[in-house]
């Protein structure tokens, strides 16, 4: 918790995107695999780097390829003194836009040049090449100032030993904290006690839950007072989810739903839980949920306070009820 009272929470976004490859950026990986740069030409006669599969000025197809050198200039730069993990490089360097000799647009790498005095917008540079180059962006390691000695990389494979590409794999990775204003601090509080907090616009009406500062239908601040809505509610869309997914925290089948609490305006995402495949096929809009909390000695001031949704076996809402909600 900081000092002023708020919530705060670090929280790390890290997943791996996978994305196919069209016959453009096919090529282009398959180049830099072999340690080779290609530019796409468009039919007005610019050379882009990177590659694009459509010319940016005016969305026809671009298919025509051509070689580009390992030298370039620096267009813009920014130094990196403290290099978080796994950014660029692992000692202090600069992100760089740089055009390559023959190109007509700039791409963005890391700079290693040892400090920022060498840097400059119109400083020469190359390409350091990875010693192990597996058909991806990185198999640049980095670009280097023009006249800086270069090791020769690692001898290439066999090319006839190499699969296809057919696509890439790209780690993101996202560092960061969250502060929580001073009304959602209160209403992540809330849930360590098992409550639900929300919040009533004095302007429209509506009740907002989780509770808010401000009402994003009138743009006012939501003063008054907080309200704390039953930890009940009517199911008004869903999905059932039957693919695992990197990350994932439950075990398919289960189901997503938006969850309009009784007394609020705005339905919660939250997860359907406690059911066996043939419950799943059963759900509908309509459906009555209550809370599944925490054990006491596991709740804390984070959703995860609240388990999950499980069906009542109570009748179905009327429409009236929660129709206007999807």
């Amino acid at each position: 918790m900081a000092d002023s009272g708020a919530l705060t929470e670090p929280f790390e976004l890290k997943y791996a995107y996978k994305r196919s490859l069209g016959p453009v950026l096919q090529q282009f990986f398959e180049a830099l695999r072999r340690r080779r740069v290609l530019g796409a030409r468009t039919a007005s006669g610019r050379v882009l780097m990177p590659p694009s599969e459509y010319d940016p000025d005016t969305g026809e197809a671009v298919s025509e390829l051509v070689p580009l050198p390992e030298t370039g200039v620096v267009t813009s730069w920014s130094w990196v003194d403290a290099p978080a993990p796994g950014e660029g490089l692992e000692r202090p360097f600069a992100w760089a836009l740089v055009r390559l000799d023959g190109a007509d647009t700039a791409m963005l790498h890391a700079l290693d040049a040892g400090s920022a005095e060498r840097v400059h917008t119109g400083m020469a540079v190359r390409i350091r090449w990875a010693d192990a180059p597996v058909g991806g962006i990185r198999d640049i390691a980095c670009f280097v100032p023009a006249d800086d000695p270069i090791e020769a990389p690692a001898p290439l494979p066999d090319p006839a030993a190499l699969e296809p590409l057919t696509r890439i794999v790209t780690p993101t990775h996202l560092s960061y904290t969250v502060q929580a204003d001073p009304v959602r601090t209160e209403c992540l509080l809330a849930l360590a006690e098992r409550r639900l907090l929300a919040r009533r616009c004095h302007q429209c009406g509506e009740v907002y839950v989780p509770a808010r500062a401000t009402c994003p239908t009138c743009a006012v601040i939501c003063e008054g007072e907080d309200i704390d809505l039953p930890d009940t509610g009517v199911v008004t869309t869903f999905c059932v989810i039957n693919i695992p997914f990197q990350g994932q925290l439950l075990t398919p089948p289960y189901a997503c739903a938006h969850i309009l609490l009784d007394g609020a305006s705005v339905p919660l995402f939250q997860i359907i839980g406690g059911c066996d495949a043939a419950d799943l096929s059963k759900i509908r809009a309509g459906m009555r949920v209550k809370a599944v909390w925490a054990a006491d000695d596991a709740l804390t001031p984070t959703w995860e306070s609240l388990r999950w949704f499980e069906l009542t076996g109570e009748p179905d809402a009327p429409a009236a009820d929660w129709e206007r909600y999807v």
